[in-house]
């Protein structure tokens, strides 16, 4: 399976190494990074992934290549590619999936897992890059932005807050038992019901496709996304909220990312679009492109 080693961290009185695991489709000499959300894996980038690329098979290899055993990085052992075409990667966060969970909350911020995902572009070899994040994974883009913006050829922001309350479109009844009920799932199944329930609204669970409705197929899309990797453990959860709840663009960040001269899209919900208000006003004059996936 495909690893990168993005850092180390204490645990007693011994060092342990920090591994994102990633997968990677298409080739071509457009590359694409694709940043998952709070408690997603990148598994959740299917339909992304099928429309860059026309295929959801993955380029890398499924066995752990000997020219990497013997620590040569993926750039180094990356056959030569044609200019057309893209190459996309997606990965799981620390704290989810097949990477590493790490056993304290103050491991996790977005500013430590933008870190994660620069040395990743640097396993890869890869120059630069068009960055995608969805939600969480929208918090970590923006701070990879600010941090090296030389890196990057376009940023898309979908679903992004500003963190804290924020994250938070409104504190109710409903949202409250939705977070009692996510962290009391113990199957796949169980939490693949709250996932629908947080994501979709009832109508759209209900409209029919084909002889059945949303529901169905998307439940069965989830149950089996969230199988292949295994429930995320408490720690993990807990310590990607942390990275959530504490994530902030300073001023002198968002100013980096406003000279930087790459195209931003910022893409919301309209009934949530309230809770990135803060973010779009402080990067009002960054330039806009929307983009449809």
């Amino acid at each position: 399976m495909p690893y990168c080693e993005v850092g180390r961290y204490a645990d007693g009185d011994k060092w342990e190494g920090v591994r994102l695991f990633y997968r990677r489709y298409g080739s071509g000499a457009t590359k694409v990074l694709l940043v998952i959300g709070l408690a997603g894996t990148h598994d959740s980038w299917g339909p992304q992934i099928k429309g860059l690329t026309g295929s959801l098979e993955p380029s890398d290899d499924e066995a752990l290549r000997p020219d990497e055993e013997a620590g040569v990085g993926a750039a180094e052992a990356a056959p030569a590619e044609a200019d057309d075409g893209i190459e996309v990667c997606c990965f799981d966060n620390r704290g989810v999936g097949r990477s590493s969970v790490l056993p304290n909350k103050s491991y996790y911020s977005t500013a430590i897992m933008a870190t994660d995902a620069l040395a990743l572009i640097d396993h890869l070899g890869w120059k630069k890059a068009h960055v995608f994040g969805h939600s969480m994974g929208a918090m970590i883009a923006c701070k990879l932005a600010a941090m090296a913006p030389h890196r990057l050829c376009s940023l898309a922001l979908l679903n992004v807050t500003g963190g804290g309350f924020q994250c938070f479109p409104k504190v109710d009844a409903q949202m409250l038992s939705l977070a009692f009920r996510f962290l009391r799932a113990k199957t796949p199944e169980e939490r693949a019901l709250v996932d629908l329930e947080t994501h979709y609204t009832k109508e759209y669970l209900e409209e029919t496709v084909g002889s059945c409705t949303r529901r169905m197929v998307l439940y069965q899309e989830y149950v089996k996304g969230i199988s292949s990797t295994g429930m995320q453990s408490n720690c993990g959860f807990e310590g990607q909220v942390n990275a959530c709840w504490t994530h902030k663009m300073t001023t002198k960040e968002l100013d980096t990312i406003r000279s930087a001269g790459f195209l931003v899209s910022v893409i919301h919900g309209r009934l949530i679009l309230l809770t990135v208000d803060i973010l779009v006003h402080r990067i009002v004059h960054i330039r806009f492109m929307w983009l449809t996936l």
